[in-house]
C-alpha cells in the first residue's frame, strides 16, 4: 500500500495562536507540513520548506509550504491586509486535497472580522466556505470529543446563527439532510458499520407531550418514525439537558441537536482542549482545532497545543479509514 499523503495544517490567522500552534503541533507524529509564511513562525522556529507535497518531509523540524502573505503578525492584532492571503491558503489547501495531493486538511482559526474588512469575506464561517470550494455541496459541523469516554460527539442542525432565527432555520428538510450526512460520515470517516443517532427535541423537556412547543409532536418525532422505516437507528426527540451524561451518551454515536450552544456547550464542557471541530459531507477530510484566535494570548507562549494535535490525528484517522 502506498504511503499516505501528508495532512495540510492552514495558518488561518497569523495575529491569533495558530503560529505558535504549529510547531507544537508536531508532537502529534501525523506527517503534516504548515502552509503559511514561515515569517510569521514564532522566533527561533526550526523549519523546512518543502516544493511539494510528493517530496519527502524533513524530520525534526516544522514542514512548510510557503504562502507569503503582504503584511507582518502582530500577535492579537489582525492586520487586514493579510485578510485575502488567509483566504488563499485555505482555497489553496482545499485544491490539493481535492487533487488527492493532500490526505486532508486541518484548518487553524481564522478571525472572521478580519477577513470581512480585508478580503470582503461573504461566508459566516470556514464551514460554509469549504462548502462553497467543494462545489456547494450540503455539509454538516460536528464537534468530536477525543479524550472522554463514552466519545461526546455533536451535530448543530443550525449553526452560525442568531437564536431568533432558529425556528426558522430548523426545519424538517434540514434535520433530514443533517441525519443522512452525519449517518454516512460515521460510516466512512469513523469506521461504525450501524451508526446510532440521537435527536434532541428543540424545546425544554422536548416540548413535554405540547406543553412546551409542539415541534416535537408535529413533525421532529414524524419525521424520525419515517427515517426508521429506512434503517437509520434513531432515537428522540430527546429532552437535551440529560443527553450528555456518560450513561446516556453510550446508547448513541452521534448527537443532532436543534442549534450551535445546545450541541457544543456539553462538549465544551466534557472535553475542552480535546475537542475537535469535523466538516462531514467534504469530499475531502477536514478537522480543526475547537477553539479561536485566542488574541488575548497570541505570541506569549500559552497557547495549548492539544486541540490541534487531536485535529492532526483525527484527520490522519480519518483519511486513513477513506
Amino acid at each position: 500500500m502506498p504511503e499516505m499523503r501528508p495532512i495540510i495544517l492552514t495558518c488561518g490567522e497569523p495575529a491569533g495562536v495558530g503560529p505558535e500552534l504549529a510547531p507544537k503541533a508536531l508532537a502529534s507524529s501525523v506527517p503534516f507540513v504548515f502552509m503559511g509564511d514561515p515569517r510569521h513562525l514564532p522566533e527561533g522556529t526550526a523549519w523546512a520548506e518543502v516544493a511539494s507535497l510528493d517530496a519527502p518531509l524533513p524530520q525534526g523540524v516544522l514542514p512548510v509550504l510557503r504562502h507569503d502573505f503582504p503584511a507582518p503578525a502582530i500577535p492579537g492584532r489582525p492586520d487586514p491586509a493579510n485578510g485575502a492571503a488567509v483566504i488563499e491558503v485555505i482555497a489553496r489547501a482545499v485544491g490539493l486535497a481535492l487533487s488527492g495531493e493532500a490526505a486532508g486538511i486541518c484548518t487553524l482559526p481564522i478571525n472572521k472580522e478580519a477577513l470581512k474588512t480585508g478580503a470582503g469575506f461573504a461566508f459566516p464561517g470556514h464551514t460554509e466556505y469549504l462548502a462553497h470550494l467543494a462545489g456547494d455541496v450540503p455539509v454538516v459541523m460536528m464537534l468530536a470529543s477525543t479524550t472522554v469516554e463514552p466519545p461526546c460527539r455533536v451535530v448543530p442542525v443550525t449553526i452560525h446563527i442568531g437564536l431568533a432565527d432558529v425556528p426558522r432555520a430548523f426545519t424538517p428538510e434540514a434535520l433530514e439532510q443533517a441525519i443522512r450526512i452525519t449517518d454516512a460520515a460515521m460510516r466512512r470517516d469513523f469506521g461504525i458499520a450501524a451508526p446510532r443517532l440521537a435527536v434532541a427535541g428543540i424545546n425544554p423537556h422536548a416540548g413535554e407531550n405540547g406543553v412546551m412547543g409542539r415541534e416535537e409532536l408535529d413533525w421532529i418525532a414524524p419525521l424520525l418514525a419515517r427515517l426508521r422505516t429506512e434503517g437509520f437507528d434513531l432515537t428522540g426527540p430527546l429532552p437535551a439537558d440529560t443527553m450528555f451524561h456518560a450513561p446516556a451518551r453510550a446508547r448513541y454515536d452521534a448527537a443532532l441537536c436543534a442549534y450551535h450552544d445546545q450541541a457544543l456547550i456539553p462538549i465544551k464542557t466534557l472535553d475542552f482542549s480535546g475537542g475537535v471541530n469535523v466538516t462531514l459531507g467534504l469530499p475531502f477530510v477536514r478537522t480543526s482545532p475547537d477553539h479561536g484566535t485566542a488574541f488575548d494570548i497570541a505570541g506569549k507562549g500559552l497557547a495549548d497545543a492539544a486541540s490541534v494535535i487531536a485535529a492532526l490525528r483525527m484527520a490522519h484517522d480519518m483519511a486513513e479509514k477513506r
